[in-house]
């Protein structure tokens, strides 16, 4: 099968949506499927076109026998809204040479990723032209996180994209997310029962995996004693994270000398945050690293901290949370109770209301004399890993539904889909 991945963020090295999307995209390769990839040059977390590639100009590489290309992208230094619309469009106009060359490939399908949206009308002119599948994968619901979160203001423009967002997921021949509420909003929003793929993120359970504490390492680079507690948070610092308030918590937890915080990734929350944790010495900032060290990253940790805004808990699944079960480790989140954050952390973590520094300190206090406690509820995470969120199983079942995707070409009725939902 041929299949053309047209994702805005395709960088496997890293973590997040572009992590995801490299593995995938090998993973269907080694299957023995055609996949070629259109990108835009890496730039996330950290906002910038990583060395080695190009703003400004279209390239073409092998990555383990896959062809990407990648589509010159204007990457603003400061990411707000409008300059996120203009970051957004200009990827959306210089990859449409791109995708239109490839119908002389003759893709079977196209599989796009969601956030951005905005590549979603082209995606589907193309499929319908040439009589391609076609397949929206949702990450974010970007829209509604954009007015949720403030980026976006006004009743009538919000009612405006809303209707536009209805009409394109009503029109992709599947549509996939990674959450069960995720699912619920795709129906909210018009999709047919037939055409929704629940499709999770994963995790590599024989690469990220329980380890010992160990003497050197992280531990050693930044100073922290092997009987030191850790809170950990590592992943990308943007605004939905809600990530200011683990200074806070940090300032809180001050006089507590075994307690150190350790906050690893980039983003444009990152600099406020250093600036809150100044004159906090038992606080350490890592940059994003590489993902052969993701394990001794994860491993570091004795409590892995996920902090969420409340007004975000239901419009995406964090990726990172597969990799903090995996780690055998506690987990903390910030979530509502009944929230899809909330629901996946309970019994295997601690959880906490989103936006209370006081409780989120309260709770790591008592993580930290408890360590009979921290190992029930990592074994509990690791547990649900191997059983729920193995790479392996998930991208089994997510094959078998693109195969009868293809197969339903030309039909009015799509095969039911009912053992890939939640």
């Amino acid at each position: 099968m041929k299949i053309l991945l047209y994702s805005m963020n395709f960088a496997p090295e890293l973590a997040g949506i572009g992590k995801y999307s490299g593995e995938m995209a090998d993973w269907l390769q080694a299957r023995g499927h055609d996949v070629r990839v259109i990108a835009a040059p890496p730039f996330f977390p950290h906002w910038a076109v990583f060395a080695g590639h190009s703003a400004w100009a279209y390239r073409k590489t092998e990555h383990n026998g896959l062809t990407v290309w990648r589509a010159p992208t204007w990457v603003p230094a400061q990411p707000r809204a409008l300059a996120r619309v203009a970051h957004l469009v200009s990827f959306m106009l210089s990859s449409l040479p791109l995708l239109l060359a490839q119908a002389r490939w003759k893709p079977d399908l196209v599989f796009v990723v969601e956030p951005p949206l905005f590549c979603a009308p082209a995606v589907l002119c193309f499929a319908k032209m040439f009589g391609i599948r076609s397949w929206l994968h949702i990450q974010d619901y970007e829209v509604d996180a954009a007015f949720d979160l403030g980026l976006l203001r006004g009743a009538r423009v919000r009612r405006v994209a809303l209707s536009l967002e209805r009409w394109l997921l009503t029109r992709f021949d599947r549509v996939s997310t990674i959450s069960a509420a995720m699912i619920d909003k795709a129906r909210s929003k018009g999709v047919d029962e037939g055409r929704l793929v629940f499709f999770p993120n994963w995790v590599d359970i024989s690469a990220i995996h329980p380890v010992p504490v160990a003497d050197g390492g992280y531990r050693a680079a930044l100073g922290i004693a092997p009987d030191a507690v850790v809170v950990l948070y590592a992943g990308s610092l943007g605004t939905k994270q809600g990530i200011e308030l683990l200074a806070e918590a940090a300032g809180l937890l001050a006089g507590r000398p075994n307690i150190h915080f350790v906050i690893c990734g980039n983003g444009p929350s990152r600099g406020p945050l250093m600036s809150a944790c100044a004159g906090l010495d038992r606080v350490h900032f890592l940059d994003l690293q590489p993902a052969e060290r993701l394990n001794e990253l994860l491993g570091m940790a004795d409590i892995h901290v996920l902090p969420q805004r409340a007004d975000a808990a239901d419009l995406v699944m964090p990726s990172k949370l597969a990799g903090m079960f995996a780690s055998g480790k506690a987990v903390i989140a910030t979530a509502h109770p009944g929230t899809e954050l909330g629901n996946a952390v309970a019994g295997r973590g601690l959880v906490v209301p989103p936006g209370d520094a006081a409780v989120l300190a309260d709770a790591i206090a008592q993580l930290a004399v408890s360590p009979v406690l921290r190992e029930t509820l990592g074994a509990a995470g690791r547990a649900f890993a191997q059983a729920e969120l193995d790479q392996d199983a998930i991208l089994s079942r997510f094959e078998q539904a693109l195969v009868r995707c293809v197969a339903d070409r030309g039909t009015t009725t799509p095969s039911p889909l009912r053992e890939s939902q939640p």
